[in-house]
Order: C-alpha cells, then sequence, then structure tokens
C-alpha cells in the first residue's frame, strides 16, 4: 500500500495554536478580498444600478454555467498600491457551456472601468495564463480606457493587449467580446481585435473618439450614437456580430457562441474514477507553525490533498529535506515536490533534477510544494559543489516543458524560490497559502548581513561603531522586508494568482489541472549543459 498514514493530532495544543493563527489570518484575508468586491464603493455601485446595469461579477454569475466554480484570479492586485484592490477588473477561468475560458471584466464601477497601470498587469497575467493553457477568452467589456492621468505607465506597455487577442485568433483560440458600455479610444480595438462581438442596443459605445475629440479634430458635429452606438456598429460599420437587446441577451449570445466552436481539449483525459482524500481537509488549518524556521512534514498536507491519499515517494532515503514522488489529483497524474525541512542541500538538488527529468519523460504535470529558505550555505557545502549542484535543479525547472503548478505554504525565500518554480520561472499557476513568505531572505538575516558588513566598514576606518544606530536600522530593516514579504504585498503585486485558503487547496488544484489539459502535455525533449 502506498496511502499516506498521519500523525496530526487535532486535539494537540500546537495544532489548535497554529489553526488558530491561520483562522486569523483567513479573516484579514477577507477584509482585504471585500475591498475588492466592494468596486468603487456603495456610492458609484448605486449609479450603476440605477442605469439598469449589471455588475461585474453579476455578469460572470450570468455568464458562466450554473453551479459550476469561478477560479478567480489575482483578486488583490494593486493591494498596497494607489488604487482600489483589485485594479478595477475582475479576472478568472469559468466553465461556459462546459468549455473552461478566461474571463476578463471591467469593473466599470471604479473610474468607469478605465484602466489603470495595475489593471494592465493584471490583463497581461489573464492573457498569459489563456495563452499557456489554450483558454478561449471571454471580455465583458465597459471600459473607459486609459486612465489618463497615468497614460504615460499604460500606453507604450498597453499595445500588448491587442497583440494578445490577435495572435489568440492565429493560434485558433477564439476571443469573444461582450460589449456592455464604453470601449472607447484605444479601447476600441479590444472588440475591434476579438474574433466575435456582441454590443448591448443603447448602452455599447465603440468609437476612437468621441464627439468632444471629434470637434476638436475635424469640426465635425456627431453624438454617441451615430458615432459609435451597438445598433450603428450591427447595421452599418460592421464592427458588432450580434446586436443584444439588453445584457442577459448580450450573455445569452455570448453563451450561444462558446457552444458553436465545436472545442475540444489537447491533453489527455483524467481517470474515470477516483477517491477522495482519505484525511480531513480541516485539518490543513493547523499543519503549518506559526514560526516559519519550524519545519513541518509536507506528507501531512499531500495526504490531504492528492486521491486517496495515494503518493509514490520517490528515492524516499536520499536528500530527505525534499519529498518528491507521484501521485493524481482529481484524476489528473502530478509529479510532486515538497520541501520537508527547508534547506535544499546537494543531495536535494540532485534529487529535484532526475525527477524533474523522469516527469519530462512521462509527459506528467508538476507541483512544487513550497517551503524552503534556499540552498544551504557555508564552507563545507561550497567545496562540496552546492552552486553546481543547484545550478543542475533550476536548469531543470527552466527547461521543463511539462505544466507545473506552485503552492507556496511557509517561506520561499533566495534561489530556493527559483528552484521550486518561483513566479520567474513562469508555473502554469501560483497561489500562495496565508502562511506564506517570500523575499531574498528573512528579515532578521538580511539585518544581520547589513549589520556585518557595516560594522566592517566602520572597523577598516578606525571609526566607532554606532550600537544605538545599528540596533535602529536592524530594526528599520526588518520591519520593511516582513511588510514587503507577506502574501498580501506580493499578491498585490501580481507574484501570485491569489492567496487561497489551505482547505481549498485540494478543489483549485483541479481546476487549474483541468484547465491545463485544454492544452496538449508534452515534457522536453532536451536540456542544456547540466554541471556535473
Amino acid at each position: 500500500m502506498t496511502a499516506l498514514r498521519t500523525s496530526v493530532d487535532p486535539a494537540a495544543e500546537d495544532f489548535a495554536e497554529y489553526r488558530d493563527a491561520m483562522l486569523t489570518k483567513l479573516d484579514e484575508l477577507e477584509t482585504e478580498h471585500a475591498k475588492a468586491i466592494e468596486g468603487g464603493g456603495e456610492k458609484y455601485t448605486e449609479r450603476h444600478r440605477k442605469r439598469g446595469k449589471l455588475l461585474a461579477r453579476e455578469r460572470i454569475e450570468l455568464l458562466i454555467d450554473e453551479d459550476s466554480p469561478f477560479l478567480e484570479l489575482s483578486p488583490l492586485a494593486a493591494w498596497g498600491s494607489d488604487y482600489k484592490v483589485g485594479a478595477s477588473m475582475v479576472t478568472g477561468i469559468g466553465v461556459v457551456e462546459g468549455v473552461e475560458c478566461m474571463i476578463i471584466a471591467s469593473d466599470p464601477t471604479v473610474k468607469g472601468g478605465s484602466m489603470n497601470p495595475w489593471s494592465v498587469k493584471k490583463g497581461f497575467r489573464a492573457a498569459d495564463i489563456a495563452a499557456q493553457n489554450r483558454l478561449p477568452t471571454i471580455n465583458l467589456v465597459e471600459s473607459g480606457g486609459a486612465d489618463l492621468p497615468t497614460q504615460k505607465e499604460i500606453f507604450i506597455p498597453g499595445g500588448r493587449t491587442f497583440r494578445d487577442l490577435t495572435r489568440a485568433s492565429k493560434e485558433r483560440v477564439p476571443t469573444v467580446a461582450l460589449v456592455f458600455g464604453n470601449s472607447t479610444a484605444g479601447g476600441a480595438y479590444l472588440p475591434g481585435m476579438s474574433d466575435y462581438v456582441v454590443m448591448v442596443k443603447e448602452q455599447a459605445k465603440v468609437f476612437l473618439g468621441g464627439p468632444p475629440l471629434v470637434k476638436m479634430a475635424t469640426g465635425e458635429e456627431s453624438d454617441d450614437e451615430s458615432l459609435g452606438g451597438a445598433e450603428m456598429h450591427a447595421r452599418t460599420s460592421g464592427l458588432a456580430d450580434y446586436l443584444a437587446v439588453d445584457e442577459e441577451d448580450a450573455i445569452r449570445l455570448g453563451r450561444s457562441i462558446i457552444k458553436r466552436l465545436n472545442w475540444n481539449k489537447k491533453g489527455p483525459s483524467p481517470k474515470p474514477s477516483y477517491s477522495e482524500p482519505r484525511y480531513d481537509a480541516e485539518d490543513l488549518l493547523g499543519i503549518v507553525p506559526t514560526d516559519l524556521k519550524v519545519p513541518f512534514d509536507p506528507r501531512e498536507v499531500i495526504a490531504r490533498v492528492v486521491d486517496g491519499s495515494d503518493f509514490d515517494e520517490f528515492k524516499p532515503l536520499y536528500g530527505s529535506s525534499l519529498v518528491t514522488g507521484w501521485a493524481d489529483i482529481h484524476g489528473y497524474p502530478v509529479g510532486i515536490l515538497a520541501n520537508a525541512r527547508g534547506v535544499l542541500f546537494s543531495e536535494e538538488s540532485q534529487k529535484a533534477t532526475q525527477f524533474i527529468q523522469l516527469a519530462n519523460q512521462s509527459d506528467t504535470p508538476l507541483l512544487f510544494l513550497h517551503n524552503t529558505t534556499g540552498y544551504m550555505v557555508g564552507k563545507n557545502y561550497e567545496q562540496n559543489g552546492i552552486i553546481k549542484h543547484g545550478a543542475m535543479m533550476i536548469n531543470a525547472v527552466s527547461n521543463s516543458t511539462v505544466p507545473h503548478i506552485s503552492v507556496l505554504m511557509g517561506a520561499s525565500y533566495g534561489a530556493g524560490h527559483y528552484g521550486m518554480c518561483g513566479r520567474a520561472y513562469d508555473p502554469r499557476f501560483l497561489f500562495a497559502w496565508p502562511s506564506a513568505k517570500s523575499a531574498v531572505m528573512g528579515g532578521q538575516q538580511l539585518a544581520g548581513v547589513l549589520s556585518i558588513v557595516a560594522r566592517a566598514s566602520a572597523e577598516s576606518r578606525g571609526q566607532a561603531y554606532d550600537e544605538d544606530q545599528d540596533a535602529a536600522m536592524r530594526a528599520m530593516v526588518e520591519g520593511q522586508i516582513e511588510a514587503e514579504s507577506v502574501p498580501t504585498f506580493l499578491s498585490g503585486m501580481l507574484y501570485d494568482d491569489g492567496i487561497i485558503d489551505p482547505r481549498d487547496t485540494r478543489t483549485v488544484l483541479g481546476m487549474s489541472l483541468s484547465a491545463i489539459h485544454n492544452g496538449p502535455v508534452e515534457g522536453a525533449r532536451g536540456y542544456g549543459v547540466f554541471r556535473m
């Protein structure tokens, strides 16, 4: 039998402590998510409703199949910035007529849905996910275009939005625009470059320049409807493929378009039947210690995530700080790499390299469960080749072509973040638990390094070292690193695709794997030079 056994005791004192700490973090996270859901606030929400319009999330709810889940992505984008949490946009994966689609919805209650720098970055991330996983894209459009005061940060990179649409069409991955309101200036190219366009009668307005700009540029008098109204585009310009009588009709037409795509997944299907994990997902709340220096056994996480808690561990007696092995999640095969004791040594690096190569040979997606402080440092480890062995692991991750998913459970520091497929290594999806932290190193270590360097510099100049100033510097640096390594900050920077409740990990991974299998799953056919 390869089913994992558990040693978690829900009645233990430390379990209760960890659980309470995680629940506190989840409550704090819920408060931040509420800010994204409220959009522009009550005043602008009511103004929008008085116009007879649906909110962005209401449009999404009507669009996706009844009682189907919606995997929202980057909900905390722009957190900690001067812009509204959520970046005036909702993105995520939903099932429409049985087809998994990337859905991107403007939030018109936030400055009329205008795009700020974080909206652009969030849209880019959604486009990357759609392209990598071969997902049709549905844009729910109601936007005033660029937020003009920040145009210098939007105009140049923003053109990529339209490039991505045309490239998706070239790859035979459909794009659909449902236009509910304004889509002006550069935003007019969003429907203009989509494969299918639906416009709502007497609501949709699509033009390169509105009446005031046309008046200034040409002296011509015009009105919104004749210049860019839905009926004009349906009857005269031909930009609209379908004219909807209202928002519900537009959503019905959008669903009908997806139904007629004759869409088929290119990846292998999941196993037709599978078992749920043997252990309760509730236990995941009490597994991660409040002090991330304290290790925990990732097998306890794996046992509550994989089908039947069945896990075939690979090389269990070698490089034991990294757990590797094979399992299924919702019927999809996966290879799992999970940090056990934080530090990655040469043995762990070589073990990971071999395991990643094996996954590529068998076309098996990889799941990385992070809790690492990085690669080991010290004279003996340097002399024994930790750099070249770590480089082997990073080489393997970099050139692996099977889909990767990363989940940051605890620490994810230094080059260990890279070796475990951090954001820069293009995992298809990267999620974080509320307990996660990520930075070049821990705040205490970083402050200590700066202190040692400053002390040595003072001594070399023959100056006395100011201990009070050193203590103040340490406190400031530790506080800064702590603030910049918490998941809300990183999520706001779009360094993950969302912070998830640990209890939802299996569901989120299942939805991600299902989306991934819209495209082919193929391993690498070659690698670069490994320093042996």
